[in-house]
């Protein structure tokens, strides 16, 4: 075997390695938040409210919308438009793999996004199928006698992780809001939430550089492509 061979040989090592490892996280973020959902789902009403400490509850809530409960967009588009965002992130990840030089946690901040959007497409796909949803006190049973709430593409996505650190009280003298009480931080979001959230924030404060130099490579193609990654890691 020559040295280029050896050299491939490395490489697909290497790229099986990181493959395993980065499929691995997306899995586990997966089962976990699931798990969680389900969990939530099958033991709470819609609105309970169960306090584990002063700062943190689970609460549970549904929505049909964007993040940490954001309705931005029309059901479907949305829905689809988070399977189309997964498909090419996978195939983004794929690339991104056989590129020398790029960083495992700019890896890692993909693998968190694809993690997240694929947690929240299984409630948009298959919980209105799979669920009842009965008014409370009652929960929601799996896989009910006479259906689920909603069709294929028409479930919910469920929301519990609630962190209402601290209130406070706007001074009057702030315009419009001077004088109102504030909870921070009021939003209820899942894991996946979590996870996009995460991967995005790392991206933006600590990969920057590796995404640009990637999308850089992989549209242009230039021969300066691995040196550039090559630098972008020794720094």
């Amino acid at each position: 075997m020559n040295s280029a061979n050896i050299e491939d040989a490395k490489t697909c090592r290497v790229w099986r390695v990181s493959g395993m490892f980065l499929a691995f996280v997306i899995m586990a973020i997966l089962i976990f938040d699931q798990w969680l959902k389900i969990w939530v789902k099958t033991h709470f009403y819609l609105g309970e409210d169960y306090e584990i400490t002063s700062w943190f509850h689970l609460h549970f809530i549904e929505n049909n919308g964007f993040a940490f409960g954001l309705d931005w967009f029309n059901k479907y588009l949305l829905t689809f438009g988070r399977i189309l965002a997964v498909i090419l992130f996978i195939w983004l990840l794929r690339r991104f793999m056989s590129m020398p030089g790029l960083k495992q946690g700019f890896l890692i901040s993909v693998a968190l996004i694809i993690a997240g959007a694929a947690g929240n497409i299984f409630d948009c796909v298959f919980y209105g199928e799979l669920f009842n949803n009965p008014y409370p006190p009652q929960v929601a049973q799996a896989f009910p006698p006479g259906g689920g709430y909603a069709g294929w593409f028409e479930g919910r996505v469920v929301d519990m992780l609630y962190f209402p650190l601290f209130s406070f009280v706007w001074p009057d003298w702030i315009p419009i809001v001077g004088g109102e009480s504030c909870l921070f931080f009021q939003y209820i979001f899942n894991i996946a939430d979590a996870s996009i959230t995460i991967g995005v924030l790392l991206l933006i404060f600590f990969y920057s550089n590796d995404a640009a130099i990637a999308l850089n490579t992989l549209t242009h193609r230039d021969d300066m492509g691995g040196d550039k990654l090559k630098e972008s890691s020794d720094k």
